[in-house]
């Protein structure tokens, strides 16, 4: 028997989220690296080199891969002779270590947590509670996995129930193109089959949590149905040439990872849940003999790629004399380094501002001919101005583009992923344009950001509207003014270009 000391167990969750938060696990770190290595599109390999330099400086500056640092899920397999000393039930003991990470003045991680999730949406402020899965096994020890998911992935997580004679291949070659690029690829794709709807979905969210082993199972080749299928479904889901970010290109998934349970005879529930580009979470055991200890990845496991601005193939772009024509003039796909004042905002933001134009009310700010950035930023520490600042979804503002355009003056708009139809027919029709941000390269991106201050709705916290000035921030022409989209007509060509390539 092993008593596990309440103080051991808080202190082991709050030094792992804080561990997740800027050390990508050096599996990933390697797929990622054999990726770059293949990859033959020049955007996408350059949205990977963004990400792996990204993932290092995060690792030596100890700050968050991504700005979303996620809502925390941890998995506990608890030994039946495990006595605890606490005071605390075990969810309190969760949510204290929780609250610890997410409140380190030396890293402070964003809190994303919204209590009353169907009224008021009220931030928590410490990102608790966490979600906590519990399995009681035998032996005398803890064992715990926790992980940090970001929203942009977890929206994407699918679940149906098929038939027993269906195709699980059909159906994930049918439903991966339907997600986009917001849970940010490349990453993992984890399914769950069998068990009842909510089992199925619990082993998807499990197996994500598995080493990435591809490299050695195409190896060494399959020794069971399990990995037959991962092997299927890998090839074909990369043949989709979706690619990293979506912008076409060989690589869209590193792993799949696959558990299945026992089911009713009449039923096949499958769960699809992916893990995006910050791929966090991390491993330990307790035996009663003090806190965990987790150990860094090396830096020289990281691959030998640095990511700077290229001033000769990029466009430099001036914000504060930003005109019409100049954002007609862009073309899809060309890559641009923006310089000068922009203003930021997200969900929040944009229905406040639909609130107060529905009312007549003055907006805090001028958005005539101005850029804005969806991004919910980290705080500061230090001798930053801004913390983590990747973009956020931009597909959850379609429903507000219209109006930004047509009432606000807005030309141009930053975030990550493609748009949806109804945003695509607002640029078209207002000749503006939307520009991509690599989503999973936040740190990277704060690196331009030279100044940052609050000018509207500072209630709203990370969701309030900021004014960053920047220089050489990167990004690619996503929806031209004229509506052509390049999450569209990027993996179509790499579609096309693999099915040749196989062909050869």
């Amino acid at each position: 028997m092993s008593t596990i000391v309440q103080e051991d167990f808080v202190s082991s969750i709050a030094d792992a989220f804080q561990f997740i938060s800027y050390y990508h696990p050096e599996d990933y770190i390697f797929a990622l690296g054999k990726a770059y290595e293949r990859e033959a599109s020049p955007a996408a390999k350059d949205a990977i080199a963004q990400i792996l330099t990204n993932s290092r400086m995060s690792a030596e500056g100890r700050r968050p891969i991504c700005q979303d640092t996620g809502i925390c899920v941890v998995f506990l397999k608890i030994g039946m002779n495990v006595r605890w000393e606490s005071a605390l039930t075990i969810q309190e003991m969760v949510n204290e270590g929780v609250r610890r990470a997410y409140m380190n003045p030396d890293n402070v991680l964003r809190a994303s947590v919204l209590s009353d999730p169907a009224g008021k949406r009220t931030n928590t402020k410490d990102n608790t509670p966490a979600i906590v899965h519990i399995e009681m096994v035998a032996g005398d020890t803890v064992d715990v996995i926790v992980a940090a998911k970001g929203g942009g992935s977890e929206n994407k997580s699918k679940m149906v129930m098929l038939n027993p004679s269906d195709s699980i291949v059909d159906w994930v070659l049918k439903t991966v193109p339907t997600m986009g690029a917001g849970w940010c690829p490349p990453g993992i794709l984890g399914l769950g089959i069998g068990g009842t709807p909510e089992k199925a979905m619990l082993l998807a969210k499990q197996a994500i949590m598995e080493p990435i082993d591809m490299h050695e199972l195409i190896a060494r080749g399959a020794n069971n149905r399990i990995e037959e299928l991962r092997l299927e479904l890998y090839e074909k889901v990369n043949n989709l040439g979706i690619g990293a970010q979506g912008l076409g290109g060989l690589t869209t998934v590193l792993d799949i990872k696959i558990l299945d349970y026992p089911t009713h005879a009449a039923s096949l529930p499958i769960g699809l849940v992916p893990n995006c580009a910050a791929t966090r979470h991390a491993h330990f055991t307790l035996n009663g003999n003090g806190p965990a200890i987790l150990t860094p990845p090396a830096l020289d496991s990281y691959p030998n790629v640095s990511w700077a601005p290229d001033t000769e193939k990029s466009q430099r772009v001036d914000l504060n004399t930003l005109t019409p024509a100049q954002v007609a003039a862009w073309m899809p796909g060309q890559t641009l380094l923006l310089n000068g004042k922009m203003l930021t905002g997200r969900d929040a933001a944009h229905k406040r501002i639909a609130d107060m134009l529905a009312r007549g009310e003055t907006l805090p700010v001028d958005f005539t001919n101005r850029a804005i950035y969806y991004v919910g930023p980290v705080d500061p520490v230090r001798d930053e101005v801004v913390g983590p600042a990747g973009p956020t979804t931009a597909t959850r503002m379609d429903k507000f583009t219209e109006m930004m355009l047509a009432q606000t003056g807005l030309s141009v708009m930053i975030g990550k992923s493609e748009r949806g139809a109804q945003g695509i027919e607002a640029i078209k029709k207002h000749k503006a344009a939307y520009l991509m941000a690599v989503g999973g390269a936040a740190y990277l991106v704060s690196k331009a950001i030279k100044t940052a201050k609050v000018v509207g709705f500072a209630d709203l916290g990370m969701e309030a509207i900021y004014e960053f000035d920047v220089v050489d921030m990167p990004v690619t022409v996503a929806v031209d003014s004229n509506g052509v989209s390049v999450h569209e007509t990027g993996p179509a060509e790499w579609k096309v270009k693999i099915e040749s390539l196989k062909a050869k």
